[in-house]
């Protein structure tokens, strides 16, 4: 790569965008920072855009404006605010891909807008193609732009088939790490709290992809999103429980070889390999050692005590809207239960009944997303308050 590649980070103050910037930062003659974003961290944001020096930035949340303007008055960096801003800021010719970081649904209208302004992708915001997944994938191939999966789970599956693209895959395997509750069972789980919930054995995440982890609904959201990255049918979509987290999935080929991709649970390697493809630059990531892990281990899920798994298939299943109502309900019960509002086991009751209670659109435009996502949201929370 001659030229150094101007970068997006859509999320910089989460995890993924302060990981995606310690990437950058130690490959200075590779890449660049030209947009930065937060939705409240305005702190943060403020000593990434002064270290960074990218061309702009966005603050979401318009009550921090005056805070992120004043700060880098000096620094001549522009300063914007607002969801519409993050939606425009995607849409600048000095960017030449975006590293979608954000949280949830919020992903959705930037990386539209992103894609329709020709920019390349690195995914790491799953619930773009979850919500959205076939209008996404059609856009993109009409667009010439290229997603670039950022999940460790998806970044493995690509991996594996550089140099295969070619060859038919006959099915996928994506692991999971089970989270902090494997092997409990549900008389357990009734009684569990958010500070179990949030200490996950392998990775270190944000809150809400931790909760998501631990009830095998971020599992159910990837297996959703490879479907539309990869092509592919539900039933060629496995999930195994891998506890040690050291191989990140598995294709298996029409001969029946497979192909997995392994390493220490560090979401820096995906996002580089993101970044930087088809190239794989030198990193200084601690490298995994076979005699430090002499057993790997795989298991079935347990999809009826962690119901989300399959909820997350039969919305795929299903189709249409469906996996937009699941995603939004998902969000709310997650926040609620960070909040103590609602129980563990609670969560996956009160999708299921959302997924029932919303209308379903078998062929659902980009207006028709949007409603159901708000509508989703409301009646989820009239369950939450009808319960308490």
């Amino acid at each position: 790569m001659s030229e150094k590649k101007r970068v997006a980070i859509l999320g910089s103050t989460g995890s993924i965008g302060t990981q995606a910037l310690d990437v950058i930062e130690s490959h200075p003659d590779k890449f660049e920072v030209e947009v930065l974003t937060a939705q409240n961290n305005a702190t943060l944001l403020i000593e990434q855009a002064i270290k960074f020096q990218p061309n702009a930035v966005v603050i979401a949340n318009e009550q921090l404006y005056d805070e992120v303007k004043e700060a880098l008055f000096s620094h001549d960096i522009k300063v914007y605010a607002g969801n519409g801003a993050l939606a425009q800021v995607v849409e600048m010719d000095s960017i030449d891909v975006v590293l979608t970081a954000l949280v949830g649904y919020s992903g959705l209208m930037p990386t539209i807008k992103a894609i329709e302004a020709g920019k390349n992708i690195a995914l790491a915001n799953k619930e773009t193609l979850v919500v959205a997944g076939e209008m996404i994938t059609k856009m993109a191939m009409e667009k010439g732009v290229n997603i670039y999966p950022v999940d460790s789970e998806h970044s493995a599956i690509f991996q594996c088939l550089v140099g295969e693209f070619h060859n038919p895959i006959e099915k996928i395997i994506l692991t999971a790490s089970g989270g902090p509750f494997r092997g409990r069972d549900r008389e357990f789980l009734k009684y569990v709290t958010k500070e179990q919930a949030l200490k996950h054995p392998n990775w270190d995440m944000g809150a809400k992809i931790t909760i998501d982890s631990a009830s095998m609904m971020n599992k159910g959201l990837e297996v959703i999103e490879a479907k539309w990255l990869f092509g592919l049918k539900a039933e060629q979509i496995e999930v195994v429980v891998h506890p040690q987290s050291i191989v990140h999935s598995l294709v298996q080929f029409r001969d029946g070889s497979i192909k997995a991709q392994l390493g220490l649970p560090d979401m820096r390697i995906p996002i580089q390999f993101a970044l930087s493809y088809p190239d794989r630059f030198d990193s200084t990531f601690p490298r995994f050692d076979f005699l430090q892990y002499p057993n790997l281990t795989f298991e079935q899920p347990d999809l009826k005590t962690f119901r989300n798994l399959q909820l997350a298939y039969d919305a795929m299943e299903k189709g249409g809207n469906a996996p937009c109502v699941l995603n939004a309900a998902n969000e709310i019960v997650v926040a609620a239960f960070l909040k103590n509002e609602v129980g563990f086991l609670e969560m996956s009751d009160l999708i299921e009944e959302t997924l029932h209670a919303v209308d379903f659109v078998k062929n659902p435009t980009l207006e028709d997303f949007v409603a159901t996502d708000k509508t989703s949201r409301i009646k989820t929370e009239e369950l939450i308050k009808s319960k308490v």
